[in-house]
């Protein structure tokens, strides 16, 4: 589709380089709103008194007119398909070269191996995944990391599982689903004393 994908942080180039080499790289430019500190963010309404923005995606079409606003949790996965389906609207004749692209690709299934008594559904970018990793590794726990972005059939799962959104991290503990890194739950269910 004939669009740009652009990240604006409140931090700095720096921060921000660090960040992108933490996930091994990404795909579209990152923009540091640090000086004057948030003014994109202020302008867009989403700059908190705090001094950091709220989490928000803004599709702006090529007239500059702001079309789709998704203000949501840091740790929440905003739902891809309505973003696209917004991006569609905008540019209806490269939608079915999109979707035929798509529909050429094969889809990723993440193999989870039989004896891993924990999956975990989760997404490069969130904090709440790195705290249940180093936890789980803490604790000697093998597990399963299923990434969502990727694999977008355990992304459906996790949906089912979360009232409709792609809410990482979410576990499978043998068939008990757990929406969230709610520790003293995941520690009742693998055995876990703190």
């Amino acid at each position: 589709m004939d669009t740009q994908v652009l990240g604006i942080s409140v931090d700095s180039t720096d921060c921000l380089r660090a960040w992108a080499e933490h996930l091994s790289g990404i795909t579209y430019p990152l923009l540091s709103d640090f000086w004057p500190h948030g003014k994109a963010a202020e302008t867009y309404g989403v700059l908190r008194s705090e001094g950091y923005s709220e989490r928000a995606l803004f599709v702006i079409d090529k007239s500059g007119f702001i079309r789709y606003i998704d203000i949501h949790d840091i740790d929440k996965q905003p739902d891809n398909d309505v973003l696209f389906g917004v991006l569609e609207q905008l540019e209806p004749r490269l939608a079915s070269f999109y979707r035929a692209k798509v529909a050429q690709e094969k889809p990723v299934v993440t193999e989870i191996p039989s004896d891993v008594a924990l999956v975990m559904y989760c997404t490069p970018w969130c904090p709440a995944c790195r705290r249940a990793r180093l936890w789980l590794n803490q604790h000697n726990i093998r597990y399963a990391d299923v990434d969502i972005t990727r694999d977008r059939q355990a992304a459906m799962r996790v949906r089912g599982w979360a009232n409709g959104a792609e809410t990482t991290p979410t576990f499978d503990v043998k068939g008990t689903i757990v929406v969230e890194f709610k520790q003293a739950r995941l520690a009742e269910l693998l055995g876990i004393r703190e």
